[in-house]
């Protein structure tokens, strides 16, 4: 196995324990140390890999995401489904993933108020983190709508209103610890469907 093959393996696994971590202690506890002694490594062989914890945390959770990233992908490559149905299913995902990780997204908020603290901004590195889910959305529903399944609404709008009910299933799930997110999904397939027969209405005129 050649030297970058295995550098990218080690790192991976130090990802993979260290977002463990940060799970566990919250991100303002997690220190360079906890990390290494969880990966059973010396602070200066981690140092090898990573600057500093913020790199670490956010390469944890680039990690998580490009999971569920693939998972949304091969929704909207789905040929076999229509663009209803996709945008159904990516809301499934989307709202289900995030519903059952109360303790990474709690960590997830911590570390935006611990960016707001320091003269961060919070807004923007959360749009950037979730930029690529936004485009998969937007893909679905511009294709939809050039094939005439769904509204010409204005694209933006409608992946902020989607957007919006992901806000409140992490708002749920981080300050009211409420995990129960079905009435949020049905909320989201209302919307999503009606898309779908405003464009037959839209025919019918």
């Amino acid at each position: 196995m050649s030297a970058v093959v295995e550098h990218d393996k080690r790192r991976r696994e130090i990802l993979e324990k260290a977002l463990d971590v940060f799970v566990e202690e919250g991100y303002s506890d997690t220190t360079f140390q906890k990390i290494a002694d969880r990966c059973g490594i010396t602070r200066t062989i981690l140092y090898l890999y990573f600057k500093n914890k913020r790199e670490v945390f956010i390469f944890s959770i680039k990690l998580f995401t490009e999971v569920l990233e693939s998972r949304l992908r091969e929704v909207a490559d789905d040929a076999q489904l229509s663009a209803v149905k996709k945008l159904e299913r990516l809301m499934e995902l989307i709202i289900g993933e995030s519903s059952g990780q109360k303790k990474l997204l709690t960590v997830i908020c911590d570390y935006l108020m611990y960016l707001a603290r320091t003269g961060g901004d919070p807004y923007q590195r959360l749009r950037r983190r979730t930029i690529r889910v936004r485009h998969i959305l937007s893909g679905v529903l511009i294709h939809g709508q050039k094939q005439g399944e769904l509204a010409k609404l204005p694209v933006k709008v409608v992946i902020d209103m989607l957007y919006s009910m992901l806000e409140a299933t992490v708002f749920r799930a981080t300050i009211l610890s409420r995990t129960e997110s079905s009435d949020l999904l049905a909320a989201a397939k209302l919307f999503i469907g009606r898309l779908g027969v405003c464009r037959a209405l839209e025919r019918e005129e």
